[in-house]
């Protein structure tokens, strides 16, 4: 994985996590718990960031918990460790520990004695090669993985514009750009890891988790709308003559409380 998209922002992941929080699928949990021993739960978050997936999730899951959160930005696992989740479902101790990796390349001792290996936002910045090292890793555990929020490259924004289809297609094939390791899987991500998970011996469970933002999401569709037009354009030059108009209107939209936009994810549910 490139530092060009392996390095995720901060300020940017902090302005996510509640629409994150919000679509990702309480159903999958409930399909999940059944699967998780009872006398203790060890987690592996790959890609941790700065530690949303465990505080979305540890409250969710009972019994003790011991959290331990993978990501090569020592910033984000700074971050994730002054942030920890609260307590478990039933109440019981939650604890957390970091390691500075990448997990492109993680040995799969790493793994050793997971429960359970989660991953949140992430596949579709790597590799289908990256992608199938860590499905090895995955199944070598022989655990449960719950991974959320992978981009399928579909938008629906409403109003619509003639510009919208143009600036999709131009942004997912940045989604699937050669970073010089290869191509990104980008909104192939979820259905390359489910076909190679399936491989492996894996029952998946995959579902929907769109975004939904609205009126009430002002800061985080602004953002999302500079990172989606600017990435399309630096795909494609040809739109940034249109594209300065194009924004400029979605912005207005935006501060009238008339734009809304629904960004498509998948969950996958992987049990060995």
């Amino acid at each position: 994985m490139s530092d060009e998209v392996a390095r995720a922002d901060a300020d940017w992941l902090a302005l996510r996590e509640p629409a994150d929080a919000a679509a990702r699928s309480t159903e999958l949990v409930e399909a999940l718990r059944p699967h998780l021993p009872t006398d203790g739960l060890v987690i592996h978050d790959l890609g941790c960031g700065t530690g949303s997936m465990a505080r979305w999730l540890a409250p969710q899951l009972p019994g003790n918990q011991r959290w331990i959160g993978y990501e090569r930005d020592e910033d984000l696992l700074n971050r994730a460790a002054a942030a920890p989740p609260p307590v478990s479902l039933d109440g019981l101790t939650v604890t957390t520990e970091t390691r500075l990796r990448d997990i492109t390349h993680l040995p799969t001792e790493d793994l050793d004695g997971a429960s359970l290996i989660t991953a949140s936002a992430l596949l579709d910045m790597m590799t289908r090669e990256e992608l199938e090292r860590m499905v090895a890793s995955i199944a070598a555990a022989g655990c449960p993985a719950l991974i959320t929020l992978s981009v399928i490259g579909q938008v629906d924004l409403a109003p619509a514009h003639p510009l919208d289809d143009q600036i999709a297609v131009a942004f997912n094939a940045h989604q699937r750009r050669d970073t010089g390791h290869g191509p990104l899987a980008g909104p192939d991500a979820v259905y390359v890891a489910a076909h190679a998970l399936r491989l492996a011996g894996y029952t998946l469970h995959l579902t929907p988790s769109p975004w939904r933002l609205d009126s009430s999401d002002t800061a985080l569709l602004k953002a999302w709308l500079k990172g989606w037009v600017d990435a399309a354009c630096e795909q494609d030059p040809s739109l940034r003559a249109d594209a300065s108009e194009y924004r400029g209107r979605r912005i207005q939209q935006i501060g009238s409380r008339e734009l809304t936009a629904m960004i498509h994810h998948r969950e996958l549910l992987a049990l060995p």
